[in-house]
């Protein structure tokens, strides 16, 4: 009595995943488009200083974002009660990554990230796009945390010794599958 493998239809793709590819492609050309501008209005050498400046600003700001991390953990670390969660700084990490990036829009996009009341708005709707997400790509009742914790523990095979070997575990009725499973007799000369 064989098992035969169901076929399995390749997960679906949501429609952000699908326009990623064009959403970056325009992202680019937003991006050449602006700077050309920005250069025709103000001539390319303060064009360049500005977006050389992005570099040193982005550079800054994700600094200060680890440093106020840093000093948040500590305090946590000396007194878990009094410490307030601190929010923002994948924001603001984020904000100073799209600074140190060459161009103007993904500036205008990072000065959004740190303001304030435009920041609200941005993790709203990551809040929103995250469920989205999660509600398409999974199946209904599906953990795909426990399914990867299962996938790793029947990847692994303890020794006596307590190493860990990384394997597979082959079902010893039907035996290896694959091109090359038939015997062959050694060949002797």
């Amino acid at each position: 009595m064989s098992q035969q493998a169901t076929p399995t239809r390749p997960e679906r793709r949501g429609p952000l995943r699908r326009a990623l590819p064009l959403l970056a492609a325009a992202w680019l050309v937003l991006e050449i488009w602006l700077v050309t501008v920005v250069a025709g209005a103000l001539g390319w050498g303060p064009a360049l200083l500005l977006l050389i400046a992005g570099v040193f600003v982005g550079g800054a700001v994700i600094k200060r974002a680890g440093a106020r991390a840093f000093s948040a953990a500590v305090e946590q670390s000396k007194n878990p009660q009094s410490a307030q969660p601190q929010t923002g700084t994948t924001m603001t990490v984020l904000a100073g990554v799209l600074l140190m990036v060459p161009g103007f829009l993904s500036d205008l996009v990072a000065l959004t990230l740190l303001l304030p009341p435009t920041r609200a708005l941005w993790r709203m709707a990551g809040r929103r796009l995250a469920g989205s997400a999660l509600r398409s790509t999974a199946p209904v009742g599906a953990d795909r945390f426990a399914d990867a914790v299962r996938l790793q523990e029947q990847m692994r095979i303890h020794r006596p010794d307590g190493k860990v070997i990384q394997g597979e575990v082959v079902d010893p009725a039907r035996g290896p599958q694959g091109p090359d499973t038939e015997y062959r007799p050694p060949i002797t000369n």
